[in-house]
């Protein structure tokens, strides 16, 4: 998830989503595991770990120390606050000095950009080989994310199981409830779009104009990608993804997407009540809740789905992040630790849902009462139970080192479809884009 979308999630506990509800350590620090800087080593009770996001993954973490500390009162934890775009540097930074020892124990990574660093910095990366992680109690889809060779590298954390939220209100007014875009195609969504449009004034969906974001969702909702699974990549005569351009332009060509120039305007679209719904992560319920006056206006669904695709499903992700644990770590210890919580707690889930909005990938915890409680600003739905539901439906797609170079190679795709290009065309110029920088 992008650094812009992150500040979302910043914002979340302080806007209560929920309704029941440091400074950088340089890479030059000080040393290793029990002398200060990084990891713990073999002999020590302590555990470091870089995150970002103090009310969200940072909270979380120091949380899931609380959990251990019940059963071990020698353990330790440090956080040492880091943005995503600095750990990114920092890793591709000490593979290259050979500096590996630096890290941390732990460490968060984007679930897309996972697989891009294992296999670009292997000898950065713990695995969880004869570890007694179970995770079969993770949606594989998210799992995926972290595997590299048949082989697990990361814990799945938070949650990007993709929804579609709508507004109640402005569907009663055309003649529908959600439940009538339940379970449906991408056609039948464009056909009542343009009847709400027609008898409200009011497009169902906004984006960011040359954003692939919607595309992505719609690949993965059919199990596609933008690359093979030997890593090559698949942007040219790749149906799905010619499905999902088409679909795109029908949308905003009929009315039902508005496209609008920058992520603040996105959130405003439907926050100020210019739009009538939006698809993407479940983190955005933090941004649609930021709107008080219409609670109880809002329900959530799952996305439509591609017509005429093999595989598709109405279900999909946006974003998300896993956890890492360093190749000079207490391992022992670090899969331990994580093992107890954030793979074995639904203490842990139940405590932190409500004061930071953090969902649960690990599917037992969408069992608590705490996940079942109903949310008024939804009407009464309980939406994490049934976002926990969705995430166990959402296909598995392969990311790959070079997915933002793909992604990026996409949306300047869009952008140059949008504006009349044929799509053929403009997705040859992608692919070759991302053949010459994987040369």
């Amino acid at each position: 998830m992008s650094a812009t979308k992150r500040t979302i999630r910043a914002w979340l506990a302080a806007a209560a989503v929920v309704p029941l509800v440091a400074s950088l350590a340089a890479c030059s620090g000080s040393g290793h595991a029990g002398t200060g800087a990084s990891g713990g080593g073999s002999g020590s009770n302590t555990l470091t770990v870089w995150a970002w996001d103090p009310n969200f993954n940072i909270y979380a973490m120091n949380e899931a120390a609380k959990i251990y500390q019940k059963d071990h009162p020698d353990f330790q934890l440090k956080v040492v606050e880091t943005p995503w775009d600095d750990l990114q540097t920092k890793l591709t930074t000490l593979a290259q000095s050979q500096q590996a020892d630096k890290l941390p124990d732990i460490f968060l990574v984007q679930n897309n950009a996972f697989q891009k660093n294992v296999i670009n910095y292997p000898d950065l990366f713990s695995d969880f080989k004869g570890s007694q992680v179970d995770f079969s109690k993770f949606p594989q889809s998210v799992v995926d994310y972290s595997k590299v060779d048949g082989v697990n590298y990361g814990m799945p954390f938070d949650n990007g199981t993709a929804i579609t939220a709508l507004r109640t209100d402005v569907l009663q007014q055309a003649g529908y409830t959600v439940k009538d875009f339940t379970d449906i195609s991408w056609s039948r969504f464009l056909e009542l779009g343009k009847d709400v449009l027609a008898k409200t004034g009011k497009p169902l969906l906004s984006g960011q104009a040359g954003s692939s974001d919607l595309i992505t969702m719609m690949l993965q909702s059919a199990g596609a990608s933008l690359f093979d699974k030997d890593g090559k990549p698949t942007i040219t005569d790749n149906a799905a993804l010619l499905a999902a351009i088409d679909m795109y332009q029908k949308l905003v060509k009929a009315g039902v997407l508005v496209e609008v120039n920058s992520w603040d305007e996105y959130i405003g679209s439907f926050v100020n009540q210019n739009v009538a719904g939006t698809i993407n992560g479940v983190w955005i319920v933090g941004s649609i809740q930021s709107a008080a006056d219409q609670s109880g206006k809002w329900a959530i669904t799952n996305l439509p789905k591609l017509d005429g695709v093999p595989g598709a499903t109405n279900y999909s992700a946006n974003g998300g992040s896993s956890w890492a644990i360093s190749a000079h770590a207490n391992r022992d210890l670090a899969i331990d630790f994580l093992n107890s919580t954030f793979a074995g707690s639904t203490q842990f889930y139940d405590t932190i849902l409500p004061k930071s909005g953090a969902l649960a990938n690990w599917t037992p915890a969408g069992d608590s009462k705490v996940y079942a409680e109903p949310q008024p600003f939804f009407g009464g739905d309980a939406i994490f139970q049934k976002v926990v539901g969705y995430s166990t439906k959402v296909p598995s797609n392969n990311t790959g080192a070079y997915y933002y170079e793909g992604r990026d190679a996409v949306s300047a795709a869009i952008t140059k479809i949008m504006s009349g290009t044929d799509p053929a065309t403009a997705l040859k110029e992608a692919q070759q884009t991302v053949e010459f920088a994987m040369k």
